[in-house]
């Protein structure tokens, strides 16, 4: 377990290696990713601040707003088989035991329709 002052909570109990690897993907992040990542750095979402490539436990999620306890996830091809999609509703399930909301977009979605997955966001931000 990671134990980094006032940061226990900020990674879930996530593990040194888990950092490590997450370090990694912030390196190699899809198409997609990167294109949201434009919408969500630097606070300029609603002044939020969106961490990419965000360790939670045993998890690596894609985009983590903390102050919201959300987790944005973008979904590629692979996420329609149907082993995927039930390791996805395994990870939101666990994620959801943490306290955190998981919402899904795909990357196509994403590619073709950035300001419908902004309006989703906001969607969620309103039943806040």
């Amino acid at each position: 377990m990671v134990f980094v002052k006032g940061k226990e909570n900020f990674y879930f109990g996530a593990s040194e290696e888990i950092i490590k690897r997450a370090r990694v993907l912030r390196k190699t992040m899809t198409v997609a990713e990167t294109k949201l990542w434009q919408y969500l750095q630097n606070n300029q979402f609603h002044g939020l601040k969106f961490r990419r490539q965000h360790p939670i436990n045993r998890f690596i999620v894609d985009f983590y707003c903390h102050t919201l306890k959300l987790v944005i996830e973008i979904d590629g091809g692979v996420h329609l088989q149907e082993i995927q999609h039930e390791r996805d509703v395994n990870r939101t399930y666990e994620l959801n035991e943490l306290g955190l909301k998981v919402i899904r977009f795909e990357n196509k979605s994403v590619m073709t329709n950035i300001a419908g997955v902004l309006q989703g966001i906001e969607k969620y931000m309103n039943t806040l």
